[in-house]
């Protein structure tokens, strides 16, 4: 089964890749995303290409075997991003793109345990650098840290209620497990959304610790930027879209200090623009193809 990136051609749009550039693909997946820039920067464009999840990287060789030439694919997270680059001799990029979260090939197979809608191992992780799986995090936090979690990273109302029903019914090996305490615990009230989304998201996010990879990650991306260079950068929750809104927009302000005040330790020019004000969202026909595509936004940046 071909997995199709989300907001593919929005991704080729933004990044503009032309011949001679360099580019980054910091989540590789399948090389959906990756395998539309190579075609756009023929003949000579070269791509690095890294995720941490070793599945994926063997789909994405397959997927970009026609371009071996043209591309660098490492077993390694985006947070080493700076180091990479240092291992490919690439002083400067011109374009990067992160489609942060799970990818659809991790939820659809059932033995990593990322999706509540098949039983499976409580995994969840992208890949073998994560210190510990959900089973850990789900048998051996307490009442609290669990409540904390799912409410922080899942925004779930009722975090405390199916914190104290995982507690009660440990031990949990299962997702099956997992989502029966969670249902019990936090019955759908009419609601859209399964009882067990936001749980799962959340401890997706703890196992990975993927808000701080985030942030780690942006820093280094605007600094190998080359001047006209773009960032793209597609999430798929608030928490992970807020922090792409917050790091984009402050490195777009100027911080010079008005006379006689001192409101910045240090003065600078804005290093970036925005190139959207808002973010890009997918288009419906989309979304009626690849419903997973919904809660997606993509924003993008244009180094200065």
């Amino acid at each position: 089964m071909t997995h199709k990136p989300v907001l593919y051609q929005e991704i080729i749009h933004a990044l503009q890749p032309r011949s001679g550039g360099r580019y980054v693909d910091g989540t590789l997946g399948a090389g959906g995303h990756a395998r539309g820039i190579l075609e756009a920067c023929a003949p000579d464009g070269l791509l690095l290409g890294l995720d941490v999840d070793p599945q994926a990287l063997a789909l994405a060789r397959e997927t970009l075997a026609p371009y071996e030439k043209r591309i660098r694919l490492v077993q390694a997270s985006h947070i080493t991003l700076s180091e990479q680059l240092i291992a490919a001799k690439w002083d400067s990029i011109d374009g990067i793109v992160l489609d942060l979260g799970a990818s659809s090939m991790q939820f659809d197979n059932a033995e990593r345990g990322f999706s509540f809608m098949q039983d499976g191992p409580l995994d969840m992780r992208f890949g073998p650098q994560a210190l510990m799986s959900a089973e850990e995090i789900v048998n051996t936090f307490d009442e609290r840290e669990l409540a904390d979690i799912i409410y922080r990273y899942g925004e779930d109302r009722d975090s405390r209620k199916i914190a104290k029903s995982i507690v009660m019914n440990r031990p949990l090996r299962t997702t099956r497990e997992l989502v029966a305490v969670i249902e019990k615990a936090s019955p759908r009230r009419g609601d859209k959304l399964h009882p067990a989304t936001q749980t799962f998201q959340a401890l997706r996010i703890a196992v990975n610790d993927e808000l701080t990879a985030v942030e780690k990650t942006l820093p280094q991306a605007v600094a190998a930027l080359r001047s006209g260079g773009r960032c793209a950068v597609i999430s798929f929750h608030s928490l992970e879209d807020r922090i792409v809104k917050e790091y984009f927009r402050e490195q777009s302000k100027d911080l010079i200090n008005p006379p006689y005040e001192r409101i910045y330790e240090v003065e600078r020019k804005a290093i970036v623009q925005l190139v959207n004000k808002k973010p890009i969202l997918p288009s419906e026909e989309e979304i009626k193809e690849n419903p997973r595509a919904r809660s997606s936004k993509l924003r993008v940046i244009e180094k200065l």
